[in-house]
Parts: structure tokens; C-alpha cells; sequence
């Protein structure tokens, strides 16, 4: 699983008050949390006003790369700047960008900028109309998109689909909708990731917890390829470990075993 560290996103409340105070401490300690936690990727959102979010973003992304090797994923939905940050080389290696989908030109205008690197890149299962509710149109969404990665010679297997996870609370049919997305693109394009913010689905449930950890476990099962999540949140990586050894991708538990001794996740001996 590859884990795509949420912590440093300015819709955060904690974050949002670390950005106004520009505390360059608290985001350090954020990126050095999620590296040691075993995160692949760190995000870099800053949420603010568009008046400053580029601003705001090359202070994030200056502190978090001073203390952490770690690849950044760069994101905003505001594809022009992230295409500017791309363009004028702040980032010090290919990391992720986060995101492109179908509305307007967001594909058209990342795509080249990426095409034959070793850059990973989210493709968001929405278009002009936004995220629809039917996951066979967002599997159709996802099959445009994956066509003009094709087109523009972006790599398949750093092309990370989100389908979109919608809250259990106004959809009943989220889990179910989530694994059909999961299996129906991994069905047109093997090498293509499909991840999401598993988080989501918890929206305005009671003891959302258990509702996250269930389904991270599902959707291991139907074969999801990376997380948009807390690596710090032990009963998550406790899952993942657990989901990983027991569907045998874990061959004789020994991610499982050595992430126990590591502590991290947290099941008392």
C-alpha cells in the first residue's frame, strides 16, 4: 500500500492555524511525523484564498523538504499552479501531483509537464457536472482520463485514480460503489492506481474509526493501490499490515511482524 501522508492540509484546523502563524515548527514536526510513520508521499495543501496559496505553498514545501526526503505531493486544485510550481522546479524530485480530472483542462495542462518522468499524478473521477453518483460514470471519467495519460505519454503505473469515496451517511451504497470503481478500473488498465481518501466515508458517523478501518479493509481486498490518510494513525496502519499479510501480500506476515516491533501500530503485547 502506499500511503499518501494527509497531515500538512490546511482544511485541517490545526494546520490552518500553523499556516496564519507561518510556525515553521509545527510544519516540520508534521513532515518529520509522517516520514518516520512509513509515509510513501506528503501532501502539501495549503487551502488558503487563492491570493496566496502559491506563496504559502513554497513556504510548506521549503520546510517539509528541509527536513525530510520523502517525496512531496504537491496539491491544490487549481491546476495553473500547480503546473508554475512544476515549471520552476521547487520541487527537489518527482513526488505526486494532486490533481487533475475531466473539468476544463487540468489533464491538458499537467500531462505534458510530467510525460516520461518518475512524477505520480491523481486523477479525480469528476468532470464539468462534478462527482457524480453513479460509479459506472466515474469509472468512465476514469477511462478519459486514463486515455489522454496514454496520449500524452504519462506512466500508467504512476497514475493514481480517485474515485471519489462519498460519506456512508448520504450514500448508503458508498462501500459497494468504492470497490466497483476499484475493480472496474483495474479491469481496463491493469497498471493504473487506483487510491482515495478513506477517510471520507466516515463523514457524520458515530465512532468513525471503525468505519475507516473497515473499509481500508475492504477496499484492500478489491485491490486498492494506495491511501490518502494519517500514516500516524495506528489502528489504520495496524489494518493495512494485517489486510496485506492476510490477502498474501505480505508473505508470511513479515511487514506485519516487523511493523509490530516497530510499534506502529498499536496493539498492546
Amino acid at each position: 500500500m502506499i500511503i499518501i501522508g494527509e497531515k500538512l492540509n490546511g482544511a485541517i484546523p490545526s494546520v490552518k492555524q500553523a499556516i496564519l502563524n507561518r510556525d515553521d515548527e509545527k510544519i516540520k514536526q508534521l513532515a518529520i511525523m509522517q516520514t518516520q510513520a512509513g509515509a510513501h508521499f506528503i501532501d502539501c495543501a495549503p487551502s488558503t484564498a487563492p491570493e496566496i496559496e502559491y506563496d504559502t505553498m513554497l513556504w510548506m514545501l521549503n520546510l517539509i523538504q528541509e527536513v525530510s526526503d520523502t517525496p512531496v505531493c504537491i496539491d491544490s486544485p487549481d491546476a495553473k499552479l500547480l503546473a508554475r510550481i512544476l515549471q520552476e522546479g521547487h520541487v527537489k524530485k518527482p513526488g505526486m501531483v494532486n490533481s487533475v480530472n475531466e473539468e476544463s483542462d487540468k489533464c491538458e495542462t499537467i500531462f505534458p509537464l510530467i510525460a516520461g518522468t518518475d512524477w505520480h499524478v491523481v486523477g479525480l473521477t469528476c468532470d464539468q457536472d462534478g462527482i457524480p453518483s453513479d460509479c459506472e460514470k466515474k469509472i468512465d471519467i476514469a477511462k478519459s482520463i486514463i486515455e489522454k495519460a496514454v496520449k500524452y505519454g504519462v506512466k500508467l503505473s504512476n497514475l493514481h485514480i480517485d474515485p471519489c469515496v462519498m460519506a456512508l451517511s448520504t450514500m448508503p451504497t458508498s462501500m459497494k460503489d468504492f470497490e466497483r470503481c476499484i475493480t472496474g478500473i483495474h479491469e481496463y488498465a491493469p497498471e493504473v492506481k487506483v487510491t482515495g481518501a478513506i477517510s471520507n466515508i466516515s463523514f457524520e458517523m458515530p465512532a468513525r474509526k471503525y468505519v475507516n478501518m473497515n473499509c481500508m479493509a475492504y477496499a484492500i481486498e478489491a485491490g486498492l493501490d494506495s491511501a490518502i490518510m494519517d500514516p500516524c494513525n495506528m489502528d489504520m496502519m495496524g489494518t493495512i499490515y494485517a489486510c496485506e499479510a492476510l490477502q498474501m501480500m505480505d508473505k508470511g506476515g513479515r511487514k506485519y511482524n516487523r511493523a509490530y516491533r516497530q510499534k506502529k501500530f498499536g496493539v498492546k503485547k
